[in-house]
């Protein structure tokens, strides 16, 4: 299923949340202002802010989306937003959803500057709320981004990785946000602390799920299906759960990769050998793990049409590799 039919019943929400972006992203400094216009104009999936809004559904009782529900779907496509900004100039990458990235079209001053004001901007927003509980689970997120990041670049081309180091640094890195996200849509909707772990859990599983498929596209997926340079995560030393695996059937791999290759051929030799192992099969079968225990937090609890959307998130995140 194609993600705008997925999302068909959030398509006026989806487009008040894209006009208030451009508010939100309001900069006295015309650079500024034209470096965050251009990460909000480059489209994106919407997946972040689209969970926050049907959650907000599930749990209010008239089936409605309050202010404060659209205003945190706001704060973290704009967390997310200015992660990747700093994602792009770490991993020194020149694309992003096919166009150019901020440091690429502005330089990296402006793209760090950028990324930065972002932050603060979804920071006073958050604080904005009125919800101590939600201001705290939300600022987490951020540091979460931090130690992500820093875990990450500690173990560049480390062959000794192991899976669970994997896990961890990709709770950090991508799903802190979607299950701190919609841990808060349930607090903003005064749910019971039960209702508010469950949908905490989804969110985790969800977003682990995410990202171990998004790391199996890097290696099997074209530059133009990704929207981002290929193979960018081995380029970077950053060794996922398809290289891991591929590296605990074939020992070869160890000497490649510690070599840090860093020339199209010398990857795309490592890439093939990738291939040839069974990595890619079992870290799908990973993302899968992740993608029935998100499911059945929420066949367990919840019957209605808007929790139906959130099981059939997990089928689209599996059928990205397919």
């Amino acid at each position: 299923m194609k993600l705008q039919k997925l999302f068909l019943s959030l398509e006026n929400d989806i487009n008040k949340l894209n006009a208030n972006l451009q508010k939100i992203i309001g900069a006295k400094h015309p650079i500024l202002y034209a470096a965050a216009k251009h990460l909000f104009t480059t489209g994106g999936k919407k997946i972040r802010p689209s969970i926050i809004l049907i959650i907000a559904k599930i749990t209010n009782e008239q089936n409605n989306i309050q202010a404060e529900h659209y205003r945190l779907a706001e704060i973290t496509e704009t967390i997310h937003t200015a992660s990747l900004v700093h994602d792009d100039i770490i991993d020194d990458c020149d694309t992003r959803r096919g166009i150019e990235t901020v440091h690429s079209t502005f330089n990296t001053k402006i793209a760090v500057l950028a990324g930065d004001f972002l932050f603060a901007k979804s920071s006073w927003y958050i604080a904005n709320l009125n919800n101590l509980e939600v201001v705290k689970i939300i600022s987490k997120v951020i540091i979460d981004f931090a130690e992500g990041e820093i875990r990450q670049g500690l173990t560049n081309f480390d062959t000794f990785i192991t899976i669970e180091d994997y896990i961890e640094k990709s709770f950090y890195k991508t799903a802190t946000l979607i299950a701190c996200s919609c841990k808060a849509t349930a607090i903003l909707s005064k749910c019971d602390k039960d209702t508010q772990n469950d949908f905490y859990l989804y969110g985790k599983h969800l977003g682990l799920a995410f990202q171990i498929i998004d790391d199996i596209l890097d290696i099997t997926s074209k530059k133009d299906e990704l929207g981002k340079p290929a193979y960018s995560d081995l380029k970077n030393g950053n060794l996922t759960a398809p290289l891991i695996f591929a590296v605990e059937e074939n020992k070869q791999l160890y000497k490649f990769i510690e070599q840090e290759p860093n020339n199209t051929q010398d990857i795309e030799y490592i890439i093939n050998m990738v291939k040839q192992t069974h990595g890619i099969e079992k870290a799908k079968d990973l993302a899968e793990e992740h993608i029935q225990v998100a499911i059945q937090i929420i066949q367990n609890k919840f019957k209605c049409q808007n929790a139906k959307l959130l099981i059939l998130l997990g089928d689209y995140i599996l059928d990205r590799f397919n």
